[in-house]
């Protein structure tokens, strides 16, 4: 909502950067089907990326099938009795070392447990939403970022995601993790902001 609600204010002929990292690809992708004449670019930073095609629970059940994730010591559980909500996830710490910030340094891995949440993958809400449009989404510029290390998001499944439903340019970073804001950052602050200067210019 708070993104959305920031896209509703913008000026009329200002047009942003988005970037979704992970999880934050599904929310970007909705950001571009509601404004995406406000959107000059959205960066999918090895980010579950939908397509127009399909329903937006479509790469994340595709990740699931595909089995690339030990989830280890992460736990799933209801969040009502009656199942109503979306399952709730939280990863552990053996799954944030092993898969996620196995790069980082310890006080950035500290650091990153400090800051995990219980969330969600969302994938009951996303089942029954309508596939996004070609004429809204599918307008706006793509790029991916991949992140050629990542242990969550294996390199592999986010190719796939680039062959499902092509973009404009895919990036790479060596050496990061799915944490590239600390394994790598300055190396992923100079693509994006190469990435700004030519999809804003």
């Amino acid at each position: 909502k708070p993104l959305l609600d920031l896209l509703e204010c913008l000026p009329p002929g200002e047009k942003v950067v988005l970037v979704g990292h992970s999880l934050g690809g599904v929310n970007i992708a909705l950001a571009c089907e509601l404004f995406p004449e406000k959107v000059a670019a959205a960066v999918f930073l090895s980010a579950f990326m939908p397509d127009h095609r399909s329903s937006p629970a479509y790469v994340l059940e595709k990740f699931v099938e595909g089995g690339t994730l030990d989830w280890m010591d992460t736990e799933f559980k209801p969040q009502d009795p009656e199942g109503k909500l979306p399952t709730a996830m939280q990863f552990g710490p053996l799954v944030t070392r092993a898969k996620f910030l196995q790069l980082c340094s310890p006080e950035d891995l500290t650091l990153g447990r400090s800051l995990m949440r219980v969330g969600s993958m969302f994938v009951e809400d996303l089942r029954v939403q309508p596939p996004y449009t070609e004429a809204r989404y599918g307008s706006v510029r793509r790029v991916f970022i991949v992140l050629k290390d990542d242990n969550a998001i294996v390199e592999g499944f986010q190719r796939w995601m680039v062959q499902n439903y092509p973009v404009e340019e895919v990036k790479e970073i060596d050496g990061a993790d799915h944490m590239a804001l600390f394994s790598t950052p300055a190396e992923l602050a100079h693509c994006l902001a190469d990435i700004a200067v030519k999809y804003t210019a």
